[in-house]
């Protein structure tokens, strides 16, 4: 194989990598700044500028092979959606969940209580009547754990998840006995 159709074939592939290596750094670096992690925000920008220019610089300079232009594009594309399965993998933050049930309400607070979350509880007025509204927040990566736990009490309970940019963990968990600590009032449960 001669170098320039070696070139043709490699120029085309390293730049679509590049891409999905800096779109997908990119992703998470907005994510970083929206979360308000500067440090991690810059030091993504960084690297996510250098493998661009890169990129960049390898379509410029083949020019003539509109190969190396759909590589780019492609993997732009293909970028987002690593991006975004690296973000949710790593599940950063935390969310808010809202829970309103025209049900009783009380098992459920009870054992989220018990699980160690803050739960905040309020009789409302909705749409048909009374209802419970149940507020918590949560690590993004127990968010299926509580979705579950919402289900097996109240299937048919309405609940909306909204990201938290800041929480101060000032929720003092409860003593519920387990474990070789005492005094567990002290540990806050993430």
């Amino acid at each position: 194989m001669s170098e320039e159709t070696l070139a043709l074939i490699s120029i085309p592939i390293l730049v679509f990598l590049a891409r999905i290596l800096d779109v997908s750094v990119g992703t998470l670096r907005i994510i970083f700044v929206s979360k308000g992690l500067k440090n991690y925000a810059a030091l993504l920008g960084f690297f996510e500028s250098l493998v661009w220019i890169l990129a960049v610089s390898q379509v410029m300079k083949h020019m003539d092979n509109w190969v190396t232009y759909a590589a780019f594009a492609l993997g732009f594309s293909v970028g987002n959606y690593v991006g975004m399965l690296i973000e949710e993998r790593i599940a950063i933050g935390s969310q808010i969940i809202r829970i309103i049930t025209r049900h009783d309400a009380t098992e459920l607070v009870g054992y989220l209580q018990e699980q160690g979350y803050g739960v905040t509880s309020v009789d409302a007025t909705g749409e048909s009547g009374p209802v419970k509204l149940i507020f918590t927040v949560a690590k993004r990566r127990k968010l299926e754990k509580i979705i579950g736990v919402i289900k097996r009490f109240n299937p048919n309970a309405f609940y909306t998840i909204e990201d938290v940019r800041f929480v101060k963990e000032a929720f003092v968990a409860p003593v519920t006995g387990r474990g070789m600590v005492p005094f567990r009032a002290l540990r806050i449960r993430k």
